[in-house]
């Protein structure tokens, strides 16, 4: 993940950068997408995009491939269309083996450290505030800075904010985890 964030970063750069020199090329401008605030916005979740899609495909791939095939022959036996068969036996069964990796997503994501201070360091910088917070930091971020980055260090609030932070994410999982009925038994 480190190499390809870095890669993209330089993809990205306003000098440099490959694909804006393509952009320049094609369109004659280009966003600056290491200092305007939505084009980074816009160009941290690209890359999000980027590193999560492989390990995404490889389980829902593999849940796809685990489901009974013998109830959606019922089903087709049963005339159920396509989107049917989609909507209430497909859908239902892969949200079941899935939702564990949608969980896990979300908390990995909330806590996503490294993009985005490998990406950017979560600037440019938010004008005009005292806090040492960029437009693109996420908490985690903006805690690191306000312990280690800023002229006083203030490891109280950063500490804090950690607490809260824990305490948001994990009951957060625990809603998701409830609504998708993971650890539920049920009787087949």
């Amino acid at each position: 993940a480190l190499v390809s964030i870095l890669i993209w970063r330089n993809l990205l750069n306003p000098d440099f950068g490959a694909l804006v020199q393509l952009q320049k090329a094609i369109l004659g401008t280009a966003p600056n997408w290491l200092t305007d605030p939505n084009a980074t916005r816009l160009a941290i979740i690209i890359v999000n995009m980027w590193l999560s899609y492989p390990y995404f495909y490889i389980i829902s791939s593999g849940a796809l491939q685990a489901l009974p095939s013998d109830i959606l022959d019922a089903a087709s036996v049963d005339g159920a269309s396509v989107w049917q068969k989609f909507r209430s036996i497909t859908l239902p069964l892969l949200l079941r083996i899935v939702s564990p990796l949608l969980v896990a997503s979300f908390a990995f994501n909330f806590n996503n450290f490294n993009l985005i201070y490998i990406f950017n360091e979560g600037n440019p910088p938010i004008a005009n505030t005292p806090i040492p917070a960029g437009n693109t930091d996420i908490l985690i971020s903006f805690v690191y800075k306000l312990a280690f980055n800023s002229a006083q260090a203030d490891y109280g609030l950063a500490a804090a904010i950690s607490i809260v932070l824990f305490v948001f994410v994990a009951i957060i999982t625990w809603i998701q985890f409830r609504m998708t009925g993971i650890f539920e038994d049920k009787e087949a």
